[in-house]
């Protein structure tokens, strides 16, 4: 869609834009993997977050998630919500946010 916007633009511009990888300027270097957080790490717009499924104080199935703004660590809990975590959800978050820190430290 990008690419009929921009039928107007030089040929070099059309160029760059329609075979540039989507979000390559906005994606951050990746510090060293951890398995438990590798599998929750996904880029949504061009944001990198991760993924930590919980559950509430009535088992409901619920997320709490990691990323970095501004070279520091935010972590959003469900709304309103309580946030209750087994151990192994423990350890992915755990993942996650060491992950998340060594990226806010670059």
């Amino acid at each position: 869609m990008e690419f009929m916007n921009s039928i107007s633009a030089p040929r070099a511009q059309i160029h760059r834009r329609s075979f540039a990888p989507a979000g390559a300027a906005t994606r951050p270097a990746m510090p060293a993997a951890d398995p438990r957080a590798a599998q929750l790490r996904r880029y949504e717009g061009g944001q990198l977050v991760w993924r930590v499924q919980c559950g509430d104080l009535i088992n409901r199935d619920r997320c709490l998630t990691v990323l970095v703004q501004d070279g520091q660590v935010v972590l959003v809990g469900p709304p309103g919500e309580t946030a209750r975590l087994t151990a192994g959800q423990l350890g992915q978050l755990q993942a996650a946010l060491t992950e998340a820190a060594k990226l806010a430290e670059r």
